[in-house]
């Protein structure tokens, strides 16, 4: 078995994240989206809208400044000429992934339409016709929101006391049958989901798939590889939430198979796997701000593990005991995570501003600030926003604020 360096691994990793490709030298098109996607298979979906939502960033990170419509073309629209590329299903959380995947995930759907209809049980026995009324009211309206549905079916009613549970048994009901596979995500208005029906949204074909469950997720794992590079069986198994007794095996049957290659990583406690064609570059260069919700980072154990960067996100930590900010940005620089900055998209003033910004330890500010100076300005622009604005926290903001004021 060979043994390599976490130099090696985090080199692997970043490849294989696409973050050793060269961007596009000029406007960003559909194929460029492609090839990213290609790199991390999917896009983890998020509520939260401090700086940019959670589908965005990703694919800034990895092309520059891109126009947003690209994605919204690629999941919610559908045209002779531009087919559908993304559906929104449960992979890593809430994420879109391309159509052809959507089969690989009906072992899933029958869980958890399972698991849903138990949660439901004392739901469905009151009204045991909701689900048909639901569904036949998607079939003749849809692409339609929880909300209208509601009014259209004479409404419900409301569970729970907080904000975060406040739904109604419509909601409810079409969440059921969005966990089931009965129902997708037709488009989205803002935020919203508007439901329909399956076979108005995929291709016929990628319907009429369905894979044994052991193929299917022996491909989710070989996906992960792909995305990963390499990693443990956990990292592994993380990417699209599989159980460990579905990754272990599909992870064995992989490696007898020559997909995976087990190899032993210098400083790691479990066992790695690389991918096939994984690759390392001698050195990656370039730089990124990385939402919260990046697929390089979002498994906050393997990013301590490769980059050294302990990583945490304090949306929910009270203020007074952040240590960095609600919504921080790791901050990537030639393959290393050297700073994170705490940012905010205030739209209603026309800046992104930084309430924070924060070297990592032993990093020296010199080479840093004027590539995250730069990196912010982009990512200003690309949100339409007119100036970068920096707080008083942390101890890159002087050497920040000197190099955005010379730009």
């Amino acid at each position: 078995m060979q043994t390599i360096s976490n130099d090696t691994a985090r080199r692997t990793a970043l490849a294989a994240q696409g973050f050793a490709d060269p961007r596009p030298r000029g406007a960003v098109t559909r194929r460029h989206l492609q090839r990213a996607l290609s790199r991390t298979k999917l896009l983890q979906l998020d509520s939260v809208n401090v700086a940019v939502r959670a589908h965005y960033m990703p694919l800034f990170s990895r092309l520059g400044a891109y126009p947003a419509e690209l994605v919204d073309t690629a999941a919610w629209s559908r045209t002779a000429r531009q087919p559908r590329m993304l559906v929104e299903y449960w992979a890593h959380e809430a994420s879109l992934i391309p159509v052809e995947d959507w089969p690989l995930l009906r072992w899933r759907m029958r869980e958890y339409g399972g698991a849903w209809r138990k949660r439901s049980r004392e739901l469905l026995e009151q009204n045991p016709e909701l689900v048909n009324d639901v569904l036949n009211a998607v079939k003749e309206l849809g692409p339609i929101g929880a909300g209208r549905l509601e009014r259209e079916l004479g409404g419900g009613e409301r569970q729970g006391r907080g904000p975060w549970w406040n739904r109604t048994d419509t909601k409810r009901v079409c969440e059921l049958l969005f966990a089931m596979g009965e129902l997708t995500t037709g488009t989205r208005r803002g935020f919203e989901r508007l439901y329909d029906l399956p076979e108005r949204v995929l291709p016929a074909d990628v319907l009429a798939h369905e894979p044994e469950d052991s193929e299917a997720v022996r491909a989710l794992v070989e996906r992960s590889a792909e995305a990963l590079g390499i990693g443990t069986e956990t990292d592994l198994r993380d990417y699209y939430r599989l159980a460990p007794d579905q990754s272990k095996q599909a992870v064995a049957e992989l490696v007898e198979d020559g997909v995976l290659e087990p190899v032993v990583v210098h400083g790691w406690r479990q066992p790695a796997y690389r991918h096939a064609e994984a690759r390392a570059p001698r050195k990656v260069a370039g730089r990124a701000l990385l939402c919260p919700f990046d697929p390089l980072i979002w498994e906050r154990s393997r990013a301590e593990r490769i980059f050294g960067f302990r990583y945490r996100i304090e949306i929910y930590v009270p203020e007074p005991k952040r240590q960095y900010g609600y919504y921080v940005f790791p901050f990537l620089l030639d393959g290393e995570l050297v700073a994170r900055v705490d940012l905010k998209a205030d739209r209603a003033a026309g800046v992104l501003r930084v309430p924070g910004a924060f070297l990592e330890p032993g990093r020296d500010a010199a080479p840093v600030a004027p590539e995250l100076a730069a990196t912010l300005r982009e990512m200003a622009t690309w949100l339409g926003l007119d100036d970068v604005v920096v707080g008083e926290r942390g101890d890159l903001i002087a050497p920040l604020n000197a190099e955005l004021a010379i730009l």
